[in-house]
């Protein structure tokens, strides 16, 4: 069985939100199996709360930004923090925000995976959750789509297609498999 995860100590960093410019703080703590990963927003009223979930998403443009509908808190430019504690293996924990974006650092989740690591990571008693894809799923919109099949592992693939000069000179497709850790480029 692989646990669930969470930190052993809590950790705090300070940075420049990239879109507004609000100077930020913020703590990440440790939280109870199956929390998942909530950001509390300290500098409103009653310090509301967002969960990070895909439900939560309610805008793309030039960041993730995830609001909780019932309060209206925001959070902004998560998917720097939400790729470290994914990579990582983290599934509960507490976000403490004093302004409405997470800190951009320098950019990549590398400053997170830090912190992250320096607080150090706990196994919790409860097993992770996976989702299991039984069949397979197609969503299309214009020329876009993204489709999940019945897999026995984890497999990602990825293409992209545009046409522009940079793409033609790079790499177009991406197939990871997690279970083997191999890579392809084409």
């Amino acid at each position: 069985m692989i646990k669930q995860r969470t930190l052993k100590n809590k950790v705090r960093a300070t940075g420049v939100g990239v879109h507004l410019g609000h100077r930020v703080e913020m703590w990440i703590r440790p939280a109870p199996p199956d929390t998942g990963i909530v950001f509390c927003r300290t500098d409103m009223p009653g310090s509301p709360t967002v969960r990070a979930h895909a439900l939560n998403v309610n805008d793309t443009r030039l960041s993730t930004r995830i609001e909780d509908s019932q309060s209206g808190a925001r959070v902004a430019t998560v998917e720097h923090l939400m790729s470290a504690f994914a990579g990582l293996g983290i599934d509960n924990a507490f976000v403490d925000l004093s302004a409405e974006e997470v800190p951009i650092m320098d950019g990549s989740a590398g400053p997170f995976v830090f912190l992250l690591q320096s607080a150090g990571i706990e196994e919790q008693g409860r097993a992770k959750r996976y989702i299991r894809v039984k069949k397979p799923v197609e969503l299309k919109e214009k020329d876009r789509f993204v489709s999940l099949t019945p897999f026995n592992g984890f497999k990602l693939k990825f293409t992209i297609e545009f046409d522009h000069p940079v793409f033609d000179q790079s790499a177009s497709e991406v197939e990871i498999d997690f279970a083997s850790v191999l890579m392809k480029w084409k």
